[in-house]
C-alpha cells in the first residue's frame, strides 16, 4: 500500500508538472502578449516585496504597500514618478533594487527573458523567438503570422537580442564615463562613481529617478551634462529596432550602403522623422508659451531659455528629468507637454505613450483621406489596412485609460483637474514628470495610478496584439450598409 502511494503521488505530480509545463507552452507561443503581462505583474510583485523589507528603507522601518508597489511599478514600467522622496526614503539596497528594476524594465521582459535563453543555451528557439518578438512589434505579440515585411524579421531575433544587449552596455556606460567628470565637481568622486551609471541608466531606460539631492537641478548650468543626458535619452526612446536597423547598415558584412537614408525601413524613417518634428515643434511651443513666465523660463538669460525649452521637449517625450517646477508651468504649457507625453517614444523603446509611429500613421491615414486616395502610401511603400486599425485602436483605448484614470482620481483626490490629467498623462506614457501631486495622492489613488502605469507600459501593445490576432481568414463577405459619419 506504502508502494502504491507513492506511485500514485509520483504519477500525479508528473501530471502537474506536465500541465504546467504545457500551459508555459501555450502562453509563450500562442500568446506572448498574456506571457508579457504575467511576467511584469510577477516582476513588479517580486521588487515590491524587496522594496518593503525594512533594509530597503533609510530608516530601516518597514515603507507602506502602496508606496512600496507603486515605486515597484514605476521602477519596472520605467516611469519615474514617485510618491516618496527618491533622495532621502531609501537606504542603499533599495537604491540598488530600484537601479537594477529600471534596466530590467527598460530592456522589456520578453527581451531579458529570451536573453538569457540565449546566455544559457547559446542559442535561440522558435518559442524564444515569438517571446522576443512580442517586445519587439505588437503586430507579432499574438504569436500568429505577420506577411508584411517588418523592421526585424523573425529569423534576426537573435542579432536583435544581441544589439539591445551590446547597445544598452555601450551606451549607458558611454554616458556615465561623458558625466563622471561633471559629477565630480559637485561630489566626492566615490559618490560620482555611483550616481554617473545611475544617471546613465536612468536617462537611457527614460526613468528620470535621482537620487541626490536636487536631483539633476544640481547641474542645470552645466550644457555638456544636460546635453549627455539628452543624448541618451533620445537614443532610449527611439527603441531597439531602430538602433538595431541603423547598426545593420553601419556595420554590416561588405560595408555596403552605409547610413543612406534611403535604404532605411519605413519604421526607422517614421520612427525618426516623427521624433524629431516632436523635439523641435515641442521645443518652439514651450519657448513661446513660458518666455514670459517669471516662475520658469522668464527668469533665464535667452541662451539657458532655448537650451531649457529644447530639454523640457525632449524630457516631456518619456524622459522624465526636470530643471523647473512642473507645477508652476502656464496652463497651456502642460496642455503641450501632456500631448507630448501621450505620445511618448519610440516602438519597442525604453519610452512610453502610444508611440510615434501610431501619431504618424495616423496622421498620414487623415492626409491620405483629406487627399481622396485610396490606400495609404509615404517613401514608396503601402501601409496596410491592418497596420491602421492596430493604431486606432491604440488611440483610443490610450485615451480611454487616460480619461478613466482622470476621473477617478479627481474623485478620490479631489485635486485641480489640470494637475490630475498632467499626473495620470505622464504615468500613462511612463514620462515620470509630475506637478508634485503624486506625492501627495492618497492610498487608493495611488493604486489606481499604478495601474494606468502598468497599462501604459504593456497594455497598449496587449490590446494592439489582440486586434492583430483577430484577422483570420473569412470566404465570404457581408453585405455593405455605409453610416453617416462625421
Amino acid at each position: 500500500m506504502a508502494v502504491r502511494s507513492a506511485a500514485s503521488q509520483a504519477n500525479a505530480w508528473s501530471r502537474a508538472t506536465h500541465g504546467v509545463g504545457h500551459w508555459f507552452r501555450v502562453v509563450t507561443t500562442h500568446s506572448p502578449a498574456r506571457f508579457a503581462l504575467l511576467v511584469f505583474s510577477a516582476l513588479v510583485l517580486l521588487f515590491t516585496a524587496l522594496l518593503s523589507l525594512p533594509i530597503a528603507s533609510a530608516d530601516r522601518t518597514v515603507t507602506p504597500l502602496a508606496d512600496a508597489l507603486f515605486t515597484a511599478m514605476s521602477t519596472i514600467c520605467v516611469t519615474g514618478l514617485a510618491s516618496v522622496d527618491m533622495s532621502s526614503h531609501w537606504s542603499p539596497f533599495g537604491d540598488i533594487v530600484i537601479f537594477i528594476g529600471v534596466n530590467i524594465g527598460g530592456l522589456g521582459a520578453l527581451t531579458l527573458a529570451s536573453m538569457l535563453g540565449l546566455i544559457v543555451s547559446r542559442k535561440i528557439g522558435l518559442r524564444a523567438k515569438l517571446m522576443a518578438a512580442g517586445d519587439t512589434n505588437p503586430l507579432r505579440a499574438h504569436g500568429g503570422a505577420v506577411n508584411e515585411s517588418q523592421t526585424v524579421q523573425l529569423g534576426e531575433v537573435g542579432q536583435l537580442l544581441r544589439t539591445v544587449a551590446l547597445s544598452t552596455l555601450i551606451i549607458e556606460v558611454g554616458v556615465a564615463i561623458l558625466i563622471y567628470p561633471s559629477i565630480t565637481a559637485v561630489y566626492d568622486w566615490r559618490v560620482a562613481l555611483w550616481l554617473a551609471p545611475v544617471y546613465a541608466a536612468m536617462s537611457f531606460t527614460n526613468t528620470g529617478f535621482t537620487f541626490n539631492d536636487g536631483g539633476i537641478e544640481v547641474f542645470a548650468q552645466d550644457y555638456f551634462f544636460m546635453t549627455a543626458i539628452m543624448l541618451s535619452v533620445f537614443l532610449g526612446s527611439i527603441g531597439f529596432p531602430v538602433i538595431y536597423a541603423l547598426s545593420r547598415q553601419l556595420f554590416g558584412r561588405g560595408g555596403h550602403h552605409r547610413f543612406e537614408p534611403r535604404r532605411w525601413p519605413l519604421h526607422v524613417k517614421l520612427t525618426l522623422i516623427t521624433t524629431s518634428l516632436l523635439i523641435v515643434g515641442g521645443a518652439a511651443a514651450f519657448l513661446a508659451l513660458e518666455y514670459g513666465n517669471p516662475r520658469t523660463f522668464g527668469s533665464m538669460n535667452l541662451g539657458d531659455t532655448l537650451f531649457q525649452s529644447l530639454f523640457m521637449s525632449v524630457m516631456t517625450r518619456s524622459g522624465g528629468f526636470a530643471v523647473v517646477d512642473i507645477g508652476e508651468l502656464y496652463g497651456s504649457s502642460m496642455v503641450v507637454g501632456s500631448m507630448l507625453m501621450f505620445v511618448g517614444g519610440g516602438s519597442a523603446s525604453t519610452a512610453g505613450g502610444i508611440k510615434v509611429t501610431t501619431l504618424a500613421v495616423l496622421a498620414l491615414a487623415v492626409w491620405s483621406e483629406a487627399k481622396g486616395r485610396p490606400s495609404v502610401e509615404v517613401f514608396g511603400r503601402r501601409i496596410p489596412s491592418d497596420v491602421q486599425r492596430v493604431a486606432v485602436a491604440v488611440l483610443a483605448w490610450g485615451a480611454t485609460i487616460v480619461a478613466l484614470a482622470t476621473i477617478i482620481i479627481a474623485q478620490i483626490s479631489h485635486a485641480p483637474i489640470a494637475e490630475v490629467m498632467f499626473d495620470v498623462i505622464s504615468g500613462f506614457g511612463t514620462s515620470g514628470l509630475s506637478t508634485g501631486l503624486t506625492e501627495r495622492l492618497p492610498d487608493s489613488a495611488l493604486y489606481v495610478l499604478a495601474v494606468a502605469i502598468f497599462m501604459g507600459r504593456v497594455g497598449t501593445v496587449t490590446l494592439a496584439a489582440a486586434v492583430a490576432a483577430t484577422s483570420r481568414t473569412q470566404h465570404y463577405s457581408l453585405p455593405v450598409e455605409r453610416p453617416i459619419v462625421g
